[in-house]
């Protein structure tokens, strides 16, 4: 029997492909404030986060359409990542996960207080 490739086709599918990314929901959620640097990007993500990941997670949410590069003809050179419109139409996910995961947090408190 063939397997289908449901990228495309299924949402859950296609979504989780776009955001498979370990950073990718994270970067999201600091660009949902406004446009923002690399420089200012990297410092606001955990320390385990190297320069050479960022750039391959922000060039790969570029490519999915998720986030704009914008690169001002200045020197010193300038670049400037914020959401594209289908980028900023995942704020109301973002929210919802938000909200769940501080449930979450709260549930795990809870049991391990038990």
């Amino acid at each position: 029997m063939e397997k289908k490739d449901l990228f495309g086709i299924c949402p859950y599918l296609t979504s989780q492909r776009v955001l498979s990314g370990k950073w990718s929901m994270y970067i999201i959620y600091l660009l949902s404030f406004g446009p923002i640097r690399f420089n200012e990007l990297q410092r606001n993500m955990p320390g385990e986060m190297t320069h050479t990941t960022l750039s391959r997670q922000l060039k790969t949410l570029e490519e999915e359409g998720l986030i704009v590069r914008k690169e001002y003809s200045q020197i010193p050179p300038k670049v400037e990542y914020y959401l594209s419109e289908v980028g900023e139409k995942f704020q109301p996910v973002l929210d919802a996960l938000g909200a769940w995961g501080n449930e979450y947090i709260e549930f795990m408190r809870d049991r391990k207080e038990e």
